[in-house]
């Protein structure tokens, strides 16, 4: 199934630690057809954990070709991984990479390329990591298939 994905900012005052309240933009994944559907999900996602008013302060297509999720409990960030898929021109011989990014669920970097390593066992082509980051992506809403 392929997904278009959407990144949403939110903004709304959330309540620290300390009690003190404080205005902050989080940024949050959906699965959507298009803007209007993006910012309907958002709206329908984020609404039962926002208490006061939120707006979704922007919304921009996020290109993931793939999203690997964690079933560890202690997996609680988003990394941006760039892999380099390196595929050979049959007519020249040279070498050509293509760039493509996934999307890794994990509690820190090293896990973040071990759960990439694993989603991607299936894969036959070969490929380099050539980048993982960190994201401030707070949760992912993917369309649920009923």
């Amino acid at each position: 199934m392929m997904h278009t994905w959407f990144e949403c900012k939110v903004r709304y005052e959330k309540i620290m630690e300390n009690g003190a309240s404080k205005k902050v933009t989080e940024p949050y994944l959906v699965d959507a057809l298009s803007f209007t559907e993006a910012e309907a999900r958002i709206i329908e996602e984020v609404s039962p954990f926002i208490s006061g008013e939120f707006t979704v302060s922007d919304i921009k297509r996020a290109n993931y070709s793939e999203l690997f999720d964690s079933e560890n409990t202690e997996a609680d960030r988003w990394f941006k991984c760039k892999l380099l898929f390196i595929t050979l021109d049959e007519k020249s011989g040279a070498e050509r990479k293509t760039a493509t990014t996934v999307l890794v669920k994990a509690k820190d970097l090293r896990d973040a390329v071990k759960n990439l390593d694993e989603g991607m066992k299936g894969t036959m082509a070969d490929y380099t990591i050539a980048s993982v980051a960190e994201t401030a992506i707070m949760d992912v809403f993917p369309v649920s298939v009923d």
